[in-house]
């Protein structure tokens, strides 16, 4: 039994059900002769992958869903062995390089070369014989290092007859100058709470979800609202709840599903607002590690405290500015250094400093 993200994932163009001035780019994108690279970023949850694999289906037909996982092998320069997975269909791969830390670079070089160097032999398909490359989906594009988007670019340039590159990440802020001017930028914003509120009640009558008297568009916003207007995270609670009892209370005071690590990210603020010490930052060190231990990105980690942070000070406009300051630069260092831990740690001192300076 499948997820309802994933049940009710549309497959076509046709079944997308907002920002419907994007999704009619993209049919037009897919039918032309020339598709470009791609840079598609968004929030998390606005369906940049949804709609990536939408277009492949409307390009290549029904033979983008023949999935499968191959374990590649690399070797570095110091001769270490890397393997790295690598999804696939007849048409098109899907890597995520910065899982392999300062060693994305040696994944871009040889495995993007190594598809770009074959033509595509396959066009039993009609429709791809105007198009003849295969598609990479390169995801976490801003966590790449500098020298593997210079390789990236290299590669765009040399290969670019046989292959078409589709960068996909939350901000192109970390992407460099050169990768923008060599694709096409389009930005999936996150739905909003009334299209969100529509897809919900779609899966509440096909699902035959019992929901309690009460206003439902109500519920349905509040739901969108606290899950950040990320749609999958939307879906995900929602299913929760369903399966949590055989009717769900849609009333005000209905407990919606908060994430375990958002809860102890907010604790983290407080303590770092209450208990400006030494004892505290030892303390937060060890919560740290746990949160990393369980694969929350350390950027998330940062960004979730930091909001937090502002959210408990928003009526000092100086202090917000300072913390919001140190937090930009605490985000550089994250994406430059390879230890964590020192980066986070730093900017939960940091802003220890920055909040003792206003509140005594």
């Amino acid at each position: 039994m499948s997820l309802w993200v994933d049940k009710y994932r549309p497959k076509t163009l046709s079944q997308l059900s907002y920002h419907d001035s994007i999704t009619q780019n993209l049919r037009g994108l897919s039918k032309s002769g020339d598709f470009p690279h791609l840079l598609m970023y968004g929030p998390s949850g606005s369906g940049k992958k949804t709609r990536i694999y939408c277009t492949l289906n409307e390009i290549f037909g029904s033979s983008i869903e023949k999935l499968k996982i191959d374990v590649k092998t690399f070797v570095t320069s110091s001769n270490r062995k890397l393997e790295f997975n690598v999804l696939s269909s007849p048409y098109h791969l899907e890597i995520t390089p910065s899982d392999m830390g300062n060693n994305d670079r040696v994944v871009i070089q040889d495995l993007l070369k190594d598809v770009a160097s074959t033509e595509q032999v396959d066009f039993s398909n009609q429709s791809s014989k105007r198009h003849r490359f295969k598609i990479v989906i390169i995801n976490e594009a801003d966590s790449l290092s500098r020298d593997a988007q210079a390789a990236l670019r290299r590669t765009m340039e040399k290969y670019s007859s046989n292959i078409r590159l589709i960068l996909v990440c939350n901000s192109i802020s970390n992407i460099i100058a050169p990768i923008k001017s060599r694709t096409l930028l389009i930005r999936i914003p996150s739905p909003t709470p009334n299209e969100i509120g529509k897809i919900l009640h779609n899966i509440t009558e096909r699902e035959q979800v019992q929901l309690s008297s009460g206003d439902v568009d109500k519920f349905y916003e509040r739901l969108a609202l606290a899950s950040n207007r990320n749609l999958r995270r939307a879906l995900l609670s929602y299913e929760t709840l369903a399966m949590q009892s055989e009717t769900i209370n849609i009333s005000s005071n209905q407990q919606l599903i908060n994430l375990d690590w958002e809860t102890i990210i907010k604790s983290m603020a407080k303590d770092i607002t209450t208990s400006r010490n030494v004892s505290t930052i030892a303390k937060l060190r060890t919560t740290i590690y746990e949160l990393l231990s369980h694969c929350i990105p350390a950027r998330i980690i940062l960004k979730t405290l930091l909001f937090d942070l502002v959210d408990l000070h928003h009526e000092n406009n100086k202090l917000v500015e300072e913390v919001v300051s140190t937090g930009s630069i605490f985000d550089e260092r994250l994406s430059l250094g390879t230890k964590s831990i020192f980066h986070l740690e730093g900017f939960i001192a940091r802003s220890m400093v920055v909040i003792d300076k206003y509140i005594r």
